[in-house]
């Protein structure tokens, strides 16, 4: 470990350590490496506890670093980055040049919630597909999903190969290529099975995406897909506001 001098001046010390830290992180440890623990920073730079932990905690939260309970603090891999598009998973993960792949975790035909019925136009009696998976790039999980699929124009969803794209499964198998969506973004932190599905620390950030797809008229796909904040981002280009003046108000 290079260690460079933290001395008094007009930046603060733990602005100093903050820019030795990020040197460390990314030209001599890399992704997923443990940086040295407290103690040793500690030592090595002849500062305070409180300017580690301010130090580190600047840099969690931009974060370059993300700490595991029990076991340390650890370089973060880069976030993946997406611009809102209409494509699949595995399409998104060529396009980076990665290597999609898929745990199925489950397909059954269930009766499905209210909302969902709703959003896929469904009658009270009709069965869907609950299809539950894992999503990796390169072997990493990035994301799990619940998705639902009207079972009357997708017969025998069940047995198709679902390890690979499912627009291209819908197209290919079904002509029931999917053109049209709705999709909508929040974000959560990951419980106790979320996190072990997605091999995360228990409360890591997720984005979470409700999308609900269609095929011409017909509403095909009702999928809520939780990937890990803290290995995807999402870009988007903004314009001029389309909407129009807000309404103006009087007062009586």
């Amino acid at each position: 470990m290079t260690s460079q001098t933290i001395t008094d001046g007009p930046r603060s010390k733990h602005a100093q350590l903050r820019d030795a830290l990020v040197e460390l992180a990314v030209h001599e440890l890399g992704p997923d490496a443990a940086i040295p623990s407290e103690r040793v920073l500690m030592s090595t730079y002849d500062v305070s506890r409180s300017t580690v932990r301010k130090s580190i905690d600047s840099l969690v939260a931009d974060g370059l670093l993300r700490r595991i309970h029990g076991k340390g603090t650890f370089v973060s891999r880069p976030r993946l980055e997406s611009r809102l598009h209409l494509a699949s998973f595995s399409q998104d993960m060529r396009r980076r040049g990665l290597t999609p792949s898929t745990v199925l975790l489950g397909i059954e035909p269930h009766r499905p919630p209210v909302d969902v019925a709703a959003a896929l136009d469904l009658d009270d009696d009709a069965r869907a597909w609950r299809l539950d998976r894992v999503r990796l790039a390169d072997g990493q999980p990035i994301a799990l999903e619940r998705g639902w699929y009207p079972q009357a124009p997708l017969p025998d969803l069940d047995r198709r190969d679902l390890s690979g794209s499912l627009y291209e499964i819908l197209k290919d198998g079904y002509g029931l290529g999917i053109d049209a969506a709705e999709q909508t973004l929040w974000g959560e932190s990951a419980d106790v099975a979320t996190a072990r599905r997605l091999d995360a620390p228990l409360h890591t950030p997720l984005l979470v995406f409700r999308r609900v797809s269609r095929s011409g008229d017909l509403p095909l796909e009702h999928v809520v897909s939780r990937y890990r904040g803290d290995r995807y981002q999402i870009h988007m280009s903004l314009g001029p506001d389309a909407l129009g003046p807000a309404p103006r108000t009087t007062k009586g």
